[in-house]
């Protein structure tokens, strides 16, 4: 039986697959909340790109009002 450092190999093995598994959950998880805010961010863009039409159609209606009250 192999001993390293007064563990049995298999010991420090699984040590090691779960110091590798944090790892790759962290590495998920920072990649996940990369692509959350890119949606966000999107999301937002549009949100103001509606804003903005609604504000224009706005503008618009309101240059119309006037023109056609004179």
């Amino acid at each position: 039986m192999m001993v390293i450092a007064g563990f049995p190999w298999w010991v420090l093995a699984i040590i090691l697959f779960i110091i590798f598994c944090g790892y790759m959950a962290y590495r998920a998880m920072r990649e996940e909340q990369k692509m959350e805010n890119h949606f966000i961010e999107q999301e937002g863009q549009k949100y103001m790109a509606r804003i903005e039409e609604a504000r224009q159609q706005k503008d618009e209606d309101k240059e119309h009002t006037m023109a056609s009250g004179s």
